[in-house]
């Protein structure tokens, strides 16, 4: 007698083997799954993601690199590369290059720190502390729309250092600072009065024609004469005939200055304020 089992073909198949204990459709799709290279499309784009965050967390990594480069061209290219990122760990890289050593890179990390926007204001208020950068931290803060700089850079303007780039920087802001501006023309300090004049002809909102309109009795002759200059800047017919009276001011410096205005008046049209 033959001692050898005679196998069916099925026998011999492991796939056929299993079969009786598992449906074979489980077990194809078991076998479907564990293929290597099938990825499902839920951990494909989570992985697409976390590649993307990390080629930018590379970029900001070698763009900080470049803040130590020995050439001024090369880290000033950087700080631009850093500003249009606008991401927050931009940041701290960017306060630092504001004490570069040459101009040219101090004055493109002030554009940069207000790409960034308000994530940037924490630490620019705290840099107002640092006389040696406390200018430029003024001129990023006058870039960015948040109501959190108004304060700060109105306190620069009692600063006879800083005001007039706490001026620049208010002005830089625009219609949101006038509301700040406006009280100002009441304060007791002299010097803050007469910068929240400068600062609103500047802006020529017409929010401030009338507020102007009484600067011009001011006791301080300079106030008056910066007052009527404001209120030409602005162009209104109001402050045109408000300034007429000056033109018998006690200071002579006034006098001539209204002189002058009214002169240049005359050549013009009427017309509407520029943000009326």
């Amino acid at each position: 007698m033959d001692s050898k089992v005679k196998r069916s073909p099925a026998d011999s198949n492991p796939l056929s083997q299993q079969a009786e204990d598992e449906p074979a459709g489980e077990v194809m799709a078991e076998h479907v799954q564990t293929v290597p290279g099938t990825v499902e499309p839920q951990t494909a784009d989570l992985g697409t993601g976390m590649l993307e965050e990390e080629q930018v967390k590379d970029e900001i990594d070698i763009q900080i690199d470049l803040l130590s480069d020995p050439d001024w061209v090369v880290r000033r290219e950087a700080v631009i590369t850093l500003g249009e990122m606008g991401d927050e760990r931009c940041v701290a890289p960017l306060a630092r290059a504001l004490r570069d050593g040459d101009w040219q890179v101090r004055e493109v990390a002030i554009e940069a720190m207000g790409q960034v926007g308000s994530p940037a204001v924490e630490t620019l208020l705290k840099l107002l502390r640092d006389w040696e950068v406390r200018k430029y931290a003024i001129a990023a803060l006058g870039k960015i729309r948040d109501e959190r700089v108004l304060d700060p850079l109105m306190l620069q303007l009692r600063n006879d250092e800083f005001k007039d780039d706490a001026i620049d920087a208010l002005v830089a802001l625009g219609a949101p600072s006038v509301e700040k501006l406006i009280p100002a023309l009441r304060d007791k300090d002299e010097n803050v009065r007469k910068c929240a004049v400068l600062a609103l002809g500047r802006i020529k909102s017409s929010e401030a024609i009338d507020p102007l309109i009484q600067m011009l009795r001011d006791k301080d002759w300079f106030t008056r004469l910066t007052a009527a200059a404001a209120l030409e800047s602005i162009g209104d017919d109001r402050g045109r005939d408000a300034i007429k009276p000056l033109l018998k001011d006690p200071d002579m410096v006034v006098k001539m200055r209204v002189e002058r205005i009214l002169a240049k008046w005359k050549k013009q049209p009427t017309s509407e304020p520029a943000n009326a």
